[in-house]
């Protein structure tokens, strides 16, 4: 099973990071950016892992070290 995980900054919060890939769209001739987004994303192969047991997994591994939840938010996928 393979747990596809996306990471971002909640809603309303500054991305810095975002905002520089913005300009730099700009000064390359893309003018029809509106906002960028940066996030992050894992892929995580688990062995022999029910679906239920997976999501649960990846939850916990998301709560405790990959994803911040004070500022961000993430979405799994489960593919089997």
């Amino acid at each position: 099973m393979k747990a596809r995980v996306c990471i971002t900054l909640k809603p309303g919060l500054l991305d810095a990071q975002g905002k520089t890939v913005k300009s730099a769209l700009d000064s390359l001739g893309f003018r029809g950016v509106h906002e960028v987004r940066i996030g992050k994303y894992v892929e995580i192969e688990l062995n022999g892992a029910r679906p239920a047991a997976a999501k649960r997994a990846v939850e916990q591994m998301c709560k405790k070290l990959l994803a911040n939840p004070v500022v961000e938010t993430y979405r799994i996928e489960l593919k089997a």
